[in-house]
C-alpha cells in the first residue's frame, strides 16, 4: 500500500526557491496581468459587463470539486427559480451561487480589513451556508483530522494528509504572517500562499474553492489588479491532474519551485484568456449599443442593453418589469429584439409562466464556444 503524503511540517515558508527557473516567468505573467487590468479599466461599468464572467468562475471552481452544473443552468435558475429541477441539481446551483456571494462579501470586507484569516473565515461561512457542507462548521477551522483521497477512504488510504488539527492555528498564523511579509516578488508570494492554504486544508469542506478564491483577493489587495475580476479556475480545471500533482509534490518532494513555475504559467495563460474574453465582451457591447439604438428607435435602448449584459438569461417579465422603462415600451423593445434574432428561446410562455430568453452572443463569449 502506498503511504499518504503528509503535510510539510517546518518547511513553510520555503527557503530554497530556484529563482533561475522562476524569474523568466515573472515578467510575462506580470505583463499579461497588466494588459488585462488595462482592459478592465477601459470598461465603463464592469459590474454590468463582466458579471457573467464572475458566475463562470464560480461554476468552474465548483466543478473542480465535483459540482456539476453550467453557467446557463445557473443563470436560468436565477431567472426562473427552482421549479421542476431535481434536488441534486438545485444543490449544485446553490453551491455556485454561494461561491459568488462569498467572493463579493470578501471584496466588501477588504475595503476595511487587511487580507487576513477573518476575511477567509467570513467567505467560508457564506460558501457553505445552506448547502452541502452546512453541517461542517462553516466559518470555523476544523478541530479534527481530515485527509484527501478516494471517497470514503481511511486516513492510511489517503493521497494527502494535511496539517494536524492541534497545529492548524499556528499554521494559519504563519500563513497570514506571510501574506504581509516582504517578498522578492508578489506573484511568487501568491503562488506559495495558494499552495500553503491548500496544504493546510483548514476547513472540513470547501478548502479548494476558498484557496482559488484567495487568488483574485490577493491580486486586488496588493494592487496587482484594480478589480477582483480574475478567473483562474479555467486553467486549473483544464489541467486538473497536474494541478493536484504539483500541490502534492510540494509536501512530498519539497517541489516549491516546480509549483511556482506551474502557477506563474497559469497566471499568464489565464490573464491572456481573461483579457480576450473581456475585450470580446466590450466589443460586443459597443457593437450592439449603436445597433440597438437604431433598431429600437428608443431612448431606453441603452437601458435595455445594460439589462441584457447584467442578466443574459431572463424571463420576459423581468425585462418588461425593469425599473426606469415604461412597461409598454419594454414590451415593444423585447419584441423587436426577439424578432431580430438576438435571443435564443429557452422556454416558451405557458399560461401565467413567462418565456425565458438567452442573450446568445454574450453567453457564447463567456462559455468560450458556440453553446447557444
Amino acid at each position: 500500500m502506498i503511504k499518504p503524503v503528509n503535510y510539510h511540517y517546518g518547511k513553510f515558508p520555503p527557503k530554497d526557491i530556484d529563482w533561475k527557473l522562476v524569474i523568466p516567468l515573472i515578467g510575462p505573467a506580470n505583463a499579461a496581468l497588466a494588459r488585462y487590468d488595462g482592459t478592465l479599466n477601459a470598461v465603463i461599468n464592469p459590474n454590468i459587463l463582466l458579471s457573467p464572467l464572475t458566475t463562470q468562475e464560480a461554476v468552474l471552481s465548483s466543478k473542480i470539486e465535483g459540482t456539476v452544473t453550467t453557467i446557463a443552468e445557473v443563470l436560468k435558475f436565477e431567472a426562473e427559480g427552482p421549479a421542476q429541477r431535481p434536488p441534486e441539481k438545485i444543490a449544485d446551483i446553490k453551491e455556485v451561487l454561494n461561491y459568488r456571494k462569498a467572493l463579493y462579501h470578501a471584496v466588501k470586507q477588504l475595503k476595511e480589513l487587511p487580507l487576513c484569516q477573518r476575511v477567509i473565515k467570513g467567505a467560508h461561512r457564506l460558501l457553505l451556508a445552506g448547502v452541502r457542507g452546512k453541517d461542517k462548521s462553516p466559518g470555523e477551522y476544523r478541530r479534527i483530522p481530515n485527509w484527501i483521497g478516494p471517497f470514503g477512504c481511511k486516513m492510511e488510504e489517503a493521497h494527502f494528509v494535511p496539517i494536524s488539527a492541534n497545529k492548524l492555528p499556528d499554521g494559519m498564523s504563519a500563513w497570514e504572517k506571510f501574506i504581509h511579509a516582504e517578498a522578492p516578488d508578489r506573484l511568487v508570494q501568491l503562488a506559495i500562499l495558494h499552495a500553503e492554504l491548500e496544504a493546510l486544508h483548514p476547513f472540513l469542506d470547501g478548502n479548494g474553492r476558498i484557496g482559488r478564491m484567495f487568488v483574485p483577493l490577493f491580486l486586488l489587495k496588493t494592487g496587482l489588479l484594480s478589480r477582483p475580476t480574475f478567473y483562474i479556475s479555467a486553467f486549473f480545471e483544464k489541467n486538473r491532474e497536474e494541478y493536484y500533482e504539483r500541490l502534492i509534490a510540494v509536501s512530498r518532494d519539497g517541489a516549491w519551485t516546480q509549483w511556482c513555475v506551474f502557477f506563474l504559467n497559469a497566471l499568464k495563460v489565464q490573464a491572456e484568456d481573461n483579457q480576450a474574453k473581456a475585450q470580446a465582451i466590450l466589443r460586443l457591447y459597443e457593437q450592439r449599443k449603436k445597433w440597438i439604438a437604431t433598431t429600437t428607435r428608443s431612448r431606453y435602448a441603452i437601458h435595455a442593453l445594460d439589462f441584457l449584459f447584467r442578466r443574459p438569461i431572463f424571463e420576459s417579465s423581468e425585462f418588461t418589469g425593469q425599473r426606469g422603462v415604461p412597461v409598454r415600451t419594454a414590451h415593444r423593445i423585447l419584441k423587436v429584439l426577439a424578432d431580430e434574432g438576438l435571443f435564443k428561446v429557452l422556454s416558451d410562455a405557458r399560461g401565467q409562466k413567462p418565456a425565458v430568453f438567452a442573450f446568445k452572443e454574450l453567453l457564447n463569449i463567456v462559455e468560450g464556444r458556440e453553446a447557444f
